[in-house]
C-alpha cells in the first residue's frame, strides 16, 4: 500500500496540477511560493492523499472491470486481509485525516501568503466534489453536469 501511494500521489499530477493553478495568480505568487510547494507541504500532501483515495474508492470497481491496474482497495485488501468493506471504510478514515491536515495548514500562519493555500484547498474541495459519491470525471455527463447547471444556469435567486 506504501509503495502504491508513494507512485499513485505523484502520477496522480496534484502538484503540477497546484503549480498550474498559480499562475493566474499575480504577484502574491512569487519563487518561494513554488520552492515550498515543491518541498512538498503537507497541505499538498494531504490533498494528494485525497485526491487519489476519494478517486479509488468511488472508481475502483469499473476500473477492474476495464483491466485497469490496482488502486488502493486492490492493495489495501491485498496487505491487511480485510473485506472491500473494510477496506473502504479505512480509507475514507485516511481521506478524513486529510481534510485535518488541510485544515491545520489553513488554520496556522505558513510561509506562504494565505491566497496560495486557498488555491490548494479549492483544488482540494473540487475534488471533493467530483468523487464524493461517484466518479464524477468519468461520469461528467451525469454527477457534474448537475453541479455546473445548478451554479451557472440555474443559481440559487439572491
Amino acid at each position: 500500500m506504501e509503495e502504491y501511494m508513494a507512485v499513485a500521489m505523484v502520477s496522480s499530477g496534484y502538484a503540477v496540477l497546484a503549480a498550474t493553478s498559480f499562475i493566474g495568480m499575480g504577484y502574491v505568487v512569487t519563487k518561494d511560493s513554488f520552492e515550498w510547494l515543491f518541498s512538498g507541504p503537507k497541505i499538498l500532501k494531504a490533498s494528494e492523499i485525497i485526491a487519489r483515495l476519494m478517486d479509488d474508492i468511488v472508481s475502483h470497481k469499473l476500473e477492474q472491470k476495464r483491466g485497469h491496474v490496482a488502486s488502493s482497495i486492490e492493495c489495501y485488501m491485498k496487505q491487511h486481509g480485510t473485506t472491500e468493506q473494510e477496506t473502504v471504510h479505512e480509507l475514507r478514515k485516511q481521506v478524513s485525516n486529510a481534510w485535518k491536515d488541510v485544515n491545520e495548514e489553513c488554520l496556522f500562519p505558513t510561509a506562504v501568503p494565505v491566497p496560495i493555500l486557498t488555491m490548494i484547498l479549492n483544488l482540494a474541495r473540487v475534488i471533493d466534489v467530483l468523487y464524493k459519491d461517484e466518479d464524477g470525471y468519468t461520469n461528467a455527463g451525469t454527477a457534474l453536469k448537475d453541479f455546473v447547471s445548478s451554479l451557472l444556469i440555474d443559481p440559487v435567486p439572491m
